[in-house]
């Protein structure tokens, strides 16, 4: 029962953090975890899934309201024309240098982990 309770209690610790930063930002945190996958180059929508632990289907909304926000853009694979990969734009890059230049109060629960 106390991992039980242990767990409530991380979960309680990341929905602070979420508000927080979906107050600051204006996007939730899956959206900000697409702008940091994608901080290093571009990638297929499969390896995001893969690096955030989505499903394909969940992945995909994720994009496209990270998308729609000018955030991410399609951009065709140079090797195979049909593979469809993802960048950031010049929006995106500085929404995610904002991101982590700015402070947001880390739950101490949390603290641990993060630092």
């Amino acid at each position: 029962m106390n991992n039980l309770c242990a767990i409530r209690d991380v979960c309680r610790a990341l929905s602070e953090f979420e508000n927080k930063f979906q107050q600051r930002h204006s996007l939730c945190m899956n959206e900000g975890m697409v702008l940091c996958c994608l901080k290093s180059g571009s990638l297929s929508s499969g390896e995001i899934a893969e690096m955030m632990n989505l499903t394909c289907s969940n992945t995909s909304k994720v994009i496209r309201s990270v998308e729609d926000k000018g955030l991410i853009e399609r951009v065709l694979g140079e090797k195979d024309r049909r593979q469809m990969y993802f960048i950031l734009t010049d929006e995106g890059r500085r929404k995610l240098e904002e991101i982590e230049n700015e402070q947001i109060e880390i739950p101490e629960l949390l603290q641990p982990i993060v630092n």
